[in-house]
């Protein structure tokens, strides 16, 4: 279960709907993003246990980012350079210098993104329904393993300290729940 506190803006879905060309360029550079950041998970040496876990998740969104970008290929749309997450850069740029606070840090800021992408899959699936089954079915395809990925790195996060990565939960759902309603004209995902 998510444990987001604030939903996104009301003006976010139908914006994102009306443009789903440009979020679909989006998507594909948060997948490719989201392999990146679980290969770059594997430096710490807490996680070194969960190296395999690590790879499986990296595996898996390059899988997503593939099936995007086949998604783009098949509607004739170009695979255009990335659009910069005020979001995801105000969430990333708190993460802590330190020995475990830097990894907790990391894993909670992974959770959090997968946690949106799980909600905002379930919102595209929905709304999209009546107006492009097979889209809509393909956002919905995304939602387990979007959730999945945000509970296992919140698990990694308190096998190194529980009640640190507790704490620092608490402070980025309160930071996410700010910067989610933050208003952007800017046409992607988060």
């Amino acid at each position: 279960m998510l444990m987001l506190r604030a939903k996104p803006p009301e003006s976010w879905l139908p914006k994102v709907i009306a443009n789903v060309d440009s979020v679909l360029v989006d998507h594909a550079h948060l997948e490719r993003k989201a392999a990146k950041s679980a290969l770059s998970l594997q430096r710490y040496q807490q996680l070194a246990g969960r190296i395999e876990d690590l790879t499986a998740i990296a595996i898996e969104e390059l899988e997503h980012f593939n099936l995007v970008l086949k998604l783009l290929g098949d509607r004739e749309i170009p695979f255009e350079q990335a659009i910069s997450s005020p979001w995801i850069s105000g969430i990333m740029n708190t993460v802590r210098k330190g020995r475990n606070e830097q990894v907790i840090d990391h894993l909670l800021c992974a959770a959090m993104i997968e946690g949106r992408s799980c909600e905002k899959f379930q919102l595209l699936a929905g709304a999209l329904l009546a107006l492009d089954a097979p889209l809509a079915k393909f956002y919905a395809d995304l939602v387990e393993s979007e959730g999945n990925h945000y509970a296992a790195y919140l698990l990694m996060a308190k096998e190194i300290d529980e009640a640190e990565a507790n704490r620092r939960l608490d402070f980025y759902l309160d930071l996410d729940a700010e910067l989610v309603q933050r208003p952007s004209d800017l046409l992607i995902l988060h």
